[in-house]
């Protein structure tokens, strides 16, 4: 008897990359739903009791903080994703383990370095960042909490597991915790150092939540019996050294350009000009975290495809998701133009709705990233992860070429225009680069 043919696994494999995706992307938009209603209502505790001036003073503090943490910190998630789905595929766990060993390292290895840095770096330049001596300390340790709650480790073995509901719930615990504790600072000790507490206590939590999900799949125990010199781990896994830095590049260069223009408004122009351009880059950077979770939730797919499906597939994907995502950053835009002004003076008060011009601007560049996020995912998870870091040294180095230029008539304004220029330059140049990918490839 002649057996049916099989389904074509190209057609299977995207139909699945599509499906997937869009329920990974669901938990995560479940997770982010609750941080954005929640956000709202921490973000008015905070404006509201500390005022624009030490408002600015605590958001240049957590933004110097993120920063740095992002700089020293490897996107360990991506590593676990990129090379662990083969060995977990061929059930081979040992190397798994080894895998997610070395991951966990990598975050410790940062920790540690963030640590030292930081000591230093509060030593030079703690009153160009606007930190009372009387906060140093409590600066100090803040800054130790969020490097050694870097959760990147377990947040990519549940990626793998493909379990974004666990994620999606470890994620949750920041928003609410941090609701909490701003309530409670409001209350309680109406400071910099209430708050500070408050989102040091989110850190705490979140992390812990993470670990406790991966220590219950089972996963804790075979990453601490994972033992392998570090020759072996680079021969089993090849490349992994190049792309570890080359992603942590590319973050650094897309986070920590997130944060430097704040710290940049806060050295040039003063906290209080910093507090409005905090509270304006919240409320645009839901762009941004729309883009790193549509990222997430395809990344693991996307790698599958391009390891099981014929390469002739790629353009169909990157036409399909930059579609969707253009389509998500069109209507978003529309939305912050409509109501961001009312936002920032219910957020914050009226002294905050001067900040529109600039939540404009960075609302403008968060819709060229997301609408151009999928090129970055494809890129990457086809190897080209130092063609995309050469791409955001691009796009730094025109942003602060524009920021500098147009700070001295514009002023926080102008900052935020150089943030835009940015991102329009990094879109361009993605896209040229995926074109000549879709092109080079059969």
């Amino acid at each position: 008897m002649t057996q049916a043919p099989a389904p074509s696994p190209t057609t299977k494999d995207f139909g699945g990359v599509l499906r997937s995706a869009a329920r990974n992307l669901g938990w995560l938009l479940a997770s982010r739903s609750v941080l954005a209603i929640l956000s709202l209502f921490y973000l008015g505790f905070a404006t509201r009791t500390l005022g624009v001036v030490d408002f600015g003073r605590f958001a240049l503090i957590t933004g110097a903080v993120q920063a740095l943490t992002t700089f020293v910190g490897f996107q360990t998630w991506q590593i676990i994703v990129q090379y662990g789905v083969q060995p977990l595929h061929d059930g081979d766990s040992p190397r798994l383990a080894r895998l997610f060993r070395l991951a966990a390292r990598l975050d410790l290895s940062s920790a540690i370095l963030g640590a030292l840095l930081t000591i230093g770096i509060l030593q030079v330049w703690a009153n160009a960042f606007g930190i009372p001596r009387d906060l140093m300390h409590y600066t100090l340790v803040f800054a130790v909490i969020q490097l050694l709650t870097i959760r990147s480790t377990p947040l990519g073995i549940l990626r793998l597991r493909d379990k974004f509901s666990l994620s999606a719930l470890a994620d949750s615990m920041t928003p609410v915790i941090r609701f909490v504790g701003a309530g409670a600072a409001m209350l309680f000790d109406p400071t910099i150092r209430g708050f500070m507490i408050a989102w040091a206590a989110a850190e705490l939590v979140t992390a812990a939540t993470y670990w406790i999900m991966v220590w219950r799949s089972g996963d804790f125990a075979l990453m601490l019996g994972g033992r392998s010199g570090w020759r072996a781990l680079v021969a089993e896994n090849p490349g992994v050294v190049k792309f570890a830095l080359s992603t942590n590049a590319s973050a650094t260069l897309g986070l920590s350009s997130k944060q430097i223009p704040l710290l940049l408004v806060g050295a040039s122009i003063g906290p209080a000009a910093a507090g409005a351009f905090r509270l304006a880059a919240q409320v645009a950077q839901a762009l941004a975290k729309l883009s790193q979770l549509l990222s997430r939730a395809a990344f693991p797919e996307i790698v599958r495809a391009v390891r099981t499906a014929a390469p002739e597939r790629l353009r169909y994907i990157l036409v399909r998701t930059m579609l969707a995502s253009s389509a998500a950053a069109l209507a978003i835009l529309a939305v912050v133009a409509l109501i961001g002004e009312p936002m920032l003076k219910l957020v914050g008060g009226k002294s905050f709705g001067s900040a529109y011009p600039v939540l404009l601007w960075l609302a403008a560049a968060g819709c060229f990233d997301l609408a151009t996020v999928s090129l970055d995912t494809v890129l990457t998870a086809v190897n080209r992860a130092g063609t995309v870091f050469a791409i955001r040294v691009v796009g730094v180095v025109l942003l602060f070429i524009g920021a500098f230029a147009l700070m001295p008539l514009y002023g926080s304004s102008g900052v935020a225009m150089g943030v835009a220029i940015g991102s329009v330059a990094v879109a361009i140049l993605l896209g040229f680069a995926a074109a000549n990918l879709t092109r080079s490839r059969p």
